[in-house]
């Protein structure tokens, strides 16, 4: 079949996004890491469906599939893309949406300066729903925060990180260093990703402080690699650097591929990210 797409980003993290309203659309995983393919398909970092909801009460079903085929529960700048495709193709007249997610329903609205707002609803912090296994291991605390060692096998030697536990819907791994120019993300991230004490993989954040509302962040994602930015990522990067004592929210976090603003009011509280979504391009593939 003849696909049409749209070619969108948000800060640098890339998509192809499809309308699942007016056409059916029911792909396989081959066919998703097809797409993903910067080689041999469009090349994007996430492929973001947008569908009729099938829960009552929301505007629409988002769905979600990393580069390399499988379905994920969330993105936070693909819900920016969602937000701003759905205006522009006339889906919607609405400036604020109810949208539909394998993680829960979220509400991102367009600013009247361009920029999109989502309520990415309130961080999940207990260690198993996140999901990670916290058994046998000894937390250190760090303000609110228990900061959990991860032992890494690297070449035959061993090394322990402190990350926060955090989740936005799907799984993240913050740890602070000093410098992430320098940080060993293509190194670590594949291994933290796939470290045996989170059961559905992790996405892997590498966060410096700057002062008490700026950081810098490169995220390794699960499924991906390294991105240019990743909204989830970003959300829970404040929220561990806020449970830490080290931030003040609004936080400002500059990714490689762009800045976005993330406001947390404190435990139980939605995180509101906000941030730019670019249309780039339209086009069409056969599938």
């Amino acid at each position: 079949m003849k696909l049409k797409f749209t070619k969108m980003h948000g800060a640098g993290n890339d998509f192809v996004v499809i309308d699942g309203v007016n056409q059916h659309i029911d792909f396989t995983p081959a066919q998703w890491k097809l797409l993903g393919d910067r080689r041999f398909g469009v090349g994007a970092d996430q492929i973001l469906l947008v569908e009729k909801p099938t829960e009552d009460g929301c505007d629409f079903r988002y769905r979600i599939f990393n580069a390399d085929g499988g379905e994920v529960e969330q993105c936070g700048n693909g819900s920016r893309a969602f937000v701003k495709f759905v205006s522009e193709k006339g889906l919607t007249d609405k400036h604020s949406i109810s949208v539909q997610t394998k993680a829960g329903v979220i509400a991102p609205r367009l600013e009247a300066d361009g920029s999109i707002t989502v309520d990415m609803g309130a961080p999940i912090l207990e260690p198993g729903r996140v999901p990670f296994d916290a058994d046998g291991l000894h937390g250190e605390q760090q303000g609110r925060d228990t900061l959990w060692p991860l032992v890494l096998e690297l070449g035959g030697a061993r090394e322990s990180v402190l990350i926060s536990a955090v989740s936005m819907g799907n799984p993240h791994a913050v740890q602070v260093v000093d410098d992430v120019e320098t940080a060993p993300v293509e190194l670590t991230g594949p291994l933290i990703e796939h470290h045996v004490r989170f059961p559905n993989r992790v996405n892997a954040g590498f966060m410096q402080i700057i002062n008490r509302q700026h950081v810098k962040l490169r995220v390794f994602e699960r499924g991906v690699g390294e991105t240019l930015a990743c909204g989830t990522g970003a959300c829970a990067a404040a929220v561990a650097g806020i449970r830490r004592g080290l931030l003040d929210s609004p936080v400002r976090v500059d990714a490689r591929g762009g800045q976005l603003s993330i406001a947390w009011g404190g435990e139980g509280q939605p995180v509101w990210l906000t941030g730019p979504a670019v249309t780039v391009y339209e086009g069409e593939i056969e599938i």
